[in-house]
């Protein structure tokens, strides 16, 4: 599983399996159009941008991914119905759970069925499997329609320009420290530690901030240097001040620089 294979236009639904003995058996369906980003996500926690149902669960493994949706939305109901078979009209026939099945199990036998039905056995999607620890056959007179091809090994997503010519891909100083999407400038928020060259998106930064039960930042580590410092002092520097200043602050000294919520909003 060496070959590393790069899709166009990637638009994927993806099965995890949890490697935390203590959550031993429990999986995750997801939809994504990075599965390489969205897997670091997961294992990061719900703050990086992973799921609430993964966070602090893991280590995740991505089992495999469907992928060849031709939009966002084919995929998002591909991914809706697969987490709620028994909610679909399509998947009525699908037997319920059994009560010794594994739950890993029933996700495929769920899938295996979901391949043969309208309208997802018209379109032309490939079953990837990403660990070969995890590979199952397909049951008996269930195999996907032949025009579905069934690989395995890593993928890289590639997007298309507007004009239909490869983007580029983003470079690592292009991408947020949290959240690994693309950042622009001016919206991108800097730490106060000059020695830091960590870039992120002002909500991901907050919600690293952010302590249970808090609605608006206070204070909090850098997620990269993991230097304290006061919200309002990154918000300051978001908006232009400090831009010649190294502040790395104390806290417990610092309580002159707090700012109100109205400024941090």
């Amino acid at each position: 599983m060496n070959n590393v294979e790069t899709v166009e236009n990637f638009f994927g639904v993806y099965l995890l399996y949890c490697l935390n003995p203590k959550y031993a058996g429990r999986t995750y369906i997801g939809y994504t159009v990075d599965p390489n980003r969205r897997i670091k996500q997961h294992n990061k926690g719900l703050q990086y941008g992973g799921a609430w149902k993964t966070s602090n669960r893991g280590p995740w493994t991505m089992v495999m991914i469907i992928h060849g949706f031709p939009n966002d939305i084919s995929a998002l109901r591909f991914e809706w119905a697969w987490q709620h078979p028994h909610a679909s009209r399509r998947l009525q026939h699908v037997s319920k759970k059994k009560a010794r099945e594994k739950t890993y199990d029933f996700c495929l036998r769920v899938l295996s069925e979901m391949l043969l039905v309208g309208p997802w056995n018209r379109l032309p999607l490939t079953i990837r499997w990403l660990n070969e620890e995890f590979i199952r056959e397909f049951p008996v007179g269930k195999c996907p329609p032949m025009h579905m091809p069934i690989c395995h090994g890593p993928v890289v997503s590639k997007k298309l320009k507007a004009q239909g010519s490869l983007s580029q891909e983003p470079k690592e100083s292009d991408l947020c420290y949290i959240c690994f999407n693309i950042i622009e400038p001016p919206k991108q928020m800097t730490c106060l530690n000059s020695d830091c060259n960590i870039l992120c998106h002002i909500l991901c930064m907050s919600k690293s901030f952010l302590s249970k039960g808090e609605y608006v930042p206070v204070e909090g580590k850098c997620p990269k240097c993991e230097n304290h410092f006061l919200w309002g002092d990154l918000v300051r520097k978001y908006k232009g001040c400090y831009e010649n200043i190294d502040m790395k602050v104390n806290v417990a000294q610092a309580n002159d620089f707090y700012c109100s919520d109205e400024e941090v909003l």
